[in-house]
């Protein structure tokens, strides 16, 4: 990429990042070349800015799990797009945040549907609302509560609802022939999470849902997850899934260790590992630190 091409976007990237202030995953920094690949039975995945797309070439449609951003989302459209005249049958978002749905709108007279948690629409509207950009929206016009599905091709996609985990509007989507999950957010690589209290996060739920995840797929299921501390392991195995798990449950652990120890909340946040876990580096330790010892103090 030449050089004033790479500050263009980065200046294009900063300006789409203003409206998302509260998506602590929407870094700058992340800016880089894009990555598409094949994964298993046409499923592939799309990395370049923001959380992990999946993506389906399917003999009668494409569908794309999640967006990412307006200066990416064009990128994965035009991959697609070589590989075939075929109509967008489905956007699946996995949840609210922008760095997953602010892309939607390049899919605006494209995609024939937009999927999504009825809750993930409902922190979708008022983060648009509260960043005044509603006109920059692509919304879900397909919305649903426990699950869904839908055949595409010779393809069966399910998606599932476990309850409040990252946000209250969290969902994954299994392509079943190709055995792949797409977990987004529900799953942070050896990264320190972002815990989105406001929009209905809860780290006891989190436990719970990832405890249901492991247990539902098996040792052959190819687990996308949105975020990881290595940009180039974002793909794994349900193993990832108990890691993080184990991420929690240690962070929870911790925290109400030291409360009980009479410690302050300013000291609990000078710890720099979370002990049992210690593998989960990178910026944000304060995050998880201060999410835990608001849902053990506040219930």
């Amino acid at each position: 990429m030449q050089r004033r091409q790479f500050i263009q976007n980065s200046a294009l990237a900063a300006a789409v990042l203003a409206f998302y202030k509260s998506d602590a995953f929407a870094s700058s920094n992340e800016l880089r070349a894009y990555q598409f690949k094949a994964l298993r039975n046409d499923v592939g995945i799309f990395t370049e800015q923001g959380g992990t797309i999946a993506w389906l070439n399917s003999t009668n449609g494409f569908v794309v799990v999640d967006s990412q951003f307006p200066t990416s989302a064009p990128h994965v459209i035009e991959e697609l797009k070589k590989l075939g005249e075929k109509p967008f049958k489905y956007l699946l978002n996995t949840h609210h945040h922008g760095d997953h749905t602010a892309g939607n709108i390049a899919f605006k007279g494209l995609a024939e549907h937009v999927v999504a948690h009825q809750n993930a629409l409902v922190n979708m509207k008022l983060a648009a609302e509260k960043a005044k950009n509603d006109d920059k929206q692509l919304y879900p016009d397909v919305t649903f509560g426990k699950g869904w599905k839908a055949p595409v091709g010779k393809e069966k996609i399910s998606s599932y609802y476990y309850g409040s985990g990252h946000t209250n509007g969290d969902v994954v989507y299994h392509f079943e022939n190709a055995n792949i999950v797409h977990v987004g957010d529900l799953v942070f690589n050896r990264r320190f999470p972002f815990i989105d209290q406001a929009n209905g996060a809860h780290i006891g739920n989190w436990i719970t849902a990832l405890d249901k995840i492991y247990n539902q797929f098996d040792k052959d299921t190819i687990v996308i997850t949105g975020h990881s501390l290595d940009p180039d392991k974002v793909v794994g195995d349900k193993e990832n899934v108990k890691a993080f798990k184990n991420y929690l449950e240690s962070l929870l652990a911790f925290v109400k260790g030291e409360i009980k120890a009479g410690k302050t909340k300013e000291e609990i946040l000078k710890a720099t590992t979370i002990p049992g876990a210690p593998e989960w580096q990178g910026d944000g330790i304060g995050r998880s630190l201060t999410a835990a010892y608001t849902e053990l103090t506040t219930g």
